[in-house]
């Protein structure tokens, strides 16, 4: 137990200490977007199965702050629901860093069991930024129960993440 609270304290820091270095001003030019992930799900186990996300990420921000949602499928039958927040940090015009947290509903179908209908999921997003705003990068996340749950294995995901802009999907430039 005291390992993930170390790993969770340092995934914190490094969080917080990008938000200073880098410009997160940049993201107001950007749209709403559908991003799409395709990887590997319980990367960190010996449970791995293929994993499929689909999620809206709104272009509303308040303090920087965007609210986002969206469905994970794997190829055991597992499915989540899932909504919360992220933060896009801007290196550059090209590189977007994006520390997200989220809450959702589980189950488990032929895949691991997490211990809990109640799910928590945390992790990092970097991504290359094309001129259309399209999106194409690399997430890692950690969902696991928060101990709400005596059974508590946690699991870790590995994605790839194409995030298209709703406006360039419609024709709305």
């Amino acid at each position: 137990m005291q390992k993930s609270r170390i790993h969770y304290w340092f995934l914190g820091a490094g969080a917080a200490l990008a938000m200073f270095v880098a410009a997160p001003a940049q993201a107001g030019d950007d749209p709403s977007f559908i991003a799409f992930h395709v990887g590997g799900y319980d990367v960190n186990d010996n449970e791995t199965a293929g994993q499929l996300n689909i999620e809206y990420r709104s272009g509303w921000d308040d303090w920087y702050v965007k609210p986002f949602g969206g469905v994970m499928a794997t190829t055991d039958a597992a499915i989540y629901g899932y909504a919360g927040f992220m933060l896009d940090i801007y290196f550059g015009r090209r590189f977007v860093f994006t520390p997200n947290v989220a809450v959702g509903l589980y189950s488990d179908g032929d895949g691991k069991d997490l211990g809990s209908v109640i799910e928590f999921r945390s992790g990092v997003e970097l991504a290359y930024r094309f001129d259309s705003r399209t999106r194409l990068g690399v997430a890692f996340h950690h969902i696991s129960n928060a101990s709400i749950s005596d059974n508590n294995p946690g699991t870790e995901t590995l994605t790839l993440v194409l995030s298209l802009p709703l406006n360039n999907l419609f024709g709305d430039d």
